[in-house]
This record gives structure tokens, sequence and C-alpha cells, in this order.
């Protein structure tokens, strides 16, 4: 089965188990930038702070919202 085809099938589904799907998936993927649920204020602005000189100093590339949606679709 094609992409396609599963988000056709999967866009049929309810609200309720479209966002149950996509949290499925989401939990699926391994991040190597994920930040842990609970994370201490400092903890925050230090990966915050960290993201911003990698962006800054060209090791990553940022996207807006609308090209990572792009990328997804």
């Amino acid at each position: 089965m094609s992409i396609d085809q599963i988000a056709s099938e999967a866009l049929r589904l309810s609200a309720r188990d479209r966002a149950f799907l996509a949290g499925s998936l989401w939990e699926s993927l391994e991040d190597p930038f994920a930040a842990p649920a609970q994370m201490e204020d400092a903890q925050a602005v230090a990966l915050a702070l960290e993201r911003d000189r990698q962006i800054e100093q060209g090791q990553v590339q940022a996207v807006t919202h609308e090209e990572l949606m792009a990328k997804l679709r």
C-alpha cells in the first residue's frame, strides 16, 4: 500500500482515531533532538541555546512550518 493510499484511508477515520494514529506514528520516530517531556527550565534554555548555536553556525538548517508540512506530505 502506498503512502497516498494509507493517507486517504487514514483521513476517513474519526478525528479521535486520526489523533491517536498521529500520536502513535510520532512516538514511533526516533528524534536525535527529542526533548524529555519533563524538562527543568534551565535544561530547556540550554537546549534552545544549543539549537540556536547550531543554526547560526550552519550545522543545521531551520525550516518554516509550511516547509516542514510540505516535506511531510
